[in-house]
């Protein structure tokens, strides 16, 4: 009889309030120029109306960027919060990446989420001068302190590097070894991402995807580095290769991350079906399981609303299997 290993993943829905996003990062395929409508409250409803009757628990809250002096900031924001609650409303985990936010931005947003993420990417601040010449969110003291923010505010945070985007690979260690003290400080990383950069149609940065075939040696090497209480997550519509799947989960990665019917931040890159991954990966002695957007070792940092509706998700999830 064959013995499973476990890799987990998030059954999620991604919701997006707004495309427009001050910054400009060379490599973006997600943000729009043009000035549109964001998403209203009652188209959300009507979405997530459909979803209830999918296999769907993380509603993932993912926005570009409105600038902080903007005034349309206060708006932004508050739409973003209002989102969240009716997601929870509804039945859903949601799980908001918005940018760099204020204190006081975290904090409310801590109240509507049960999780945050914010992508940490490189540290290096020769990437100003490149790919986020135009982007000064992307200012690598101001991400770091929004982890550590989150680590204060008892936020469970997800994080992640993004590879191939002009850094080295002393890079990678250096970032991975950040994201290691703050965890050890304030024990609230999940989650780290290793996110291989994939080109796609809307990007002006001239360079080619990272290599694959570097990828299962990061992995290896972030599991060195990483505390073993986070969990390295690959997104697996970008290491389609099956080969490459196989080898990063052997290197030490454990989590699938958030799977549904589009990557909005690679658009051009559609994720397998989960029936497909799981017959990949059941081959090779892998047994895909879903999971909710919070770990359970970190409920008791939720209020008791919040807990109450996880534990219902938790409650759902377990008579499903």
């Amino acid at each position: 009889m064959q013995s499973f290993r476990t890799i987990t993943y998030s059954p999620a829905y991604t919701i997006v309030p707004t495309y427009e996003c001050f910054n400009r990062c060379t490599y973006c395929n997600f943000r729009t120029d043009s000035i549109s409508p964001w998403m209203t409250i009652s188209a959300a409803e009507s979405l997530l109306k459909q979803l209830q009757s999918k296999n769907v628990c993380e509603i993932l809250i993912l926005s570009g960027e409105v600038h902080p002096s903007s005034s349309r900031r206060q708006a932004w924001f508050q739409r973003i919060y209002d989102l969240c609650k009716l997601a929870l409303s509804m039945g859903f985990l949601p799980h908001t990446n918005a940018g760099v936010l204020s204190d006081e931005e975290m904090a409310k947003l801590k109240t509507v989420n049960v999780s945050m993420g914010l992508m940490l990417e490189q540290l290096n601040p020769v990437l100003l001068n490149t790919v986020h010449k135009y982007a000064p969110s992307k200012v690598p003291f101001v991400r770091s302190q929004q982890l550590e923010l989150a680590g204060k505010l008892q936020i469970p945070f997800t994080t992640g590097l993004l590879l191939g985007i002009g850094e080295t690979e002393d890079d990678w260690w250096e970032t991975l070894e950040a994201i290691t003290h703050l965890h050890q400080r304030y024990h609230h990383i999940q989650e780290v991402i290793l996110q291989p950069h994939s080109p796609g149609y809307q990007q002006t940065f001239d360079a080619p995807g990272f290599d694959l075939y570097n990828l299962p040696e990061v992995v290896f090497q972030a599991r060195q580095i990483l505390p073993p209480d986070i969990t390295i997550q690959i997104p697996p519509n970008l290491v389609k290769d099956r080969k490459w799947l196989l080898a990063c989960l052997e290197a030490g990665a454990r989590d699938l991350g958030g799977i549904g019917p589009k990557d909005e931040v690679n658009p051009d890159y559609q994720h397998l079906q989960i029936e497909t991954l799981e017959e990949i990966l059941q081959q090779d002695g892998w047994e895909v399981v879903p999971r909710l957007p919070i770990y359970p070792q970190f409920d008791d940092w939720l209020s008791v609303e919040l807990q109450a509706v996880v534990k219902r998700s938790r409650t759902n999830a377990h008579k499903k299997v």
